[in-house]
């Protein structure tokens, strides 16, 4: 070989070498599958990033995350779920309960860690909140749980309530925790004296429909069952309960601070925050198994008082003393 060749060879393969050393420095990162049911991401989903950031982890620097969206769509998460599995990824984080079901079909070896379970138990996720057994971990933000309190706090806000509209989901959850829910909602109206009408959406297309047959039902008001394609579709709910004008209850301060009247619930950002801990945890050597399932520590009342008046609600002041927030 001559020497010019020699060295033009030699030129060639150490420019390559700091291009094989990154792509060699990527493939050793850990990766992180992130499994979301909608779209796009939610709020709750930015406070797992936001949670990850907090504990050092920089995406492309020292974690790689590949995301997978399921669209609303449920007949799409086992796929997503298993071709996350086929990538190797070293943690799944889910987020809520239906594809955290696809992505425990998928794998019974890769640990999963699922944000806002609302009955993991019941839904068949884990053993117990305390020794969750088996590959799945994460938070729990009490789902059927909640129901009561908010029809209670509904109508200790109007208190001429007569007629309540219950938008619900019925995809969001397993079939024993969504009997769950609707068996509490009806226990919850009936104790109160309420009439009931209960309006299902499978998916974000169903919103507008709902709100004509909810506005048919002549209902005074609407309480939200929690739903992660619910809480994905906040904007578009409250926008269309105030074309209706119809006071509202929510899971979520995201639909108050948007213009809803009221929210009741746990902080879903902070759930996922939390979950980023789970993750940490796992990447360090923990065992799925032995981490408790997280429960919140602080459910909320917010009330947005500029939306009471639009709606020309006089609320008891006594009311307004028991919210966490009140948005003026």
């Amino acid at each position: 070989m001559k020497r010019r060749e020699f060295i033009t060879l030699a030129g060639g393969a150490a420019a390559a070498w700091p291009l094989a050393a990154n792509a060699q420095q990527k493939a050793k990162l850990p990766h992180i599958g992130v499994l979301n049911p909608g779209s796009a991401d939610t709020p709750g989903t930015a406070g797992f990033y936001d949670g990850l950031r907090a504990l050092g982890y920089a995406e492309g620097s020292n974690i790689a995350i590949e995301r997978r969206y399921g669209d609303w769509n449920t007949d799409r998460f086992q796929q997503l779920a298993a071709d996350l599995v086929r990538l190797k990824v070293d943690v799944i984080v889910v987020i809520s309960t239906s594809p955290a079901r696809a992505a425990k079909q998928a794998t019974s070896t890769i640990p999963i860690v699922v944000g806002g379970m609302a009955d993991p138990v019941g839904d068949e996720l884990i053993a117990s909140l305390s020794r969750p057994g088996g590959n799945i971990t994460g938070t729990t933000f009490l789902g059927p749980e909640l129901i009561a309190k908010r029809f209670g706090l509904l109508k200790d806000a109007i208190a001429e309530l007569s007629r309540v509209a219950a938008l619900w989901h019925p995809a969001a959850y397993g079939k024993r925790t969504m009997d769950g829910m609707l068996k509490e909602t009806e226990t919850a109206a009936q104790s109160l004296g309420l009439q009931l009408q209960l309006v299902p959406a499978q998916d974000p297309g169903d919103l507008d429909a709902a709100f004509i047959t909810i506005t048919r039902g002549r209902a005074d008001a609407v309480i939200l069952l929690p739903s992660p394609m619910l809480y994905g579709e906040h904007k578009h709910i409250v926008e269309l309960a105030a074309n209706s004008r119809l006071p509202a209850m929510y899971a979520a301060r995201e639909f108050v601070e948007d213009g809803g009247l009221m929210s009741y619930g746990a902080s879903l950002p902070d759930l996922f925050r939390r979950a980023a801990t789970y993750v940490d945890k796992i990447l360090k050597g923990a065992n799925p198994a032995d981490l408790p399932v997280e429960q919140p520590t602080k459910l909320e009342l917010v009330f947005n008082l500029k939306t009471a008046k639009e709606l020309g609600l006089a609320v008891p002041r006594q009311f307004l003393s028991l919210a966490d927030e009140v948005i003026e």
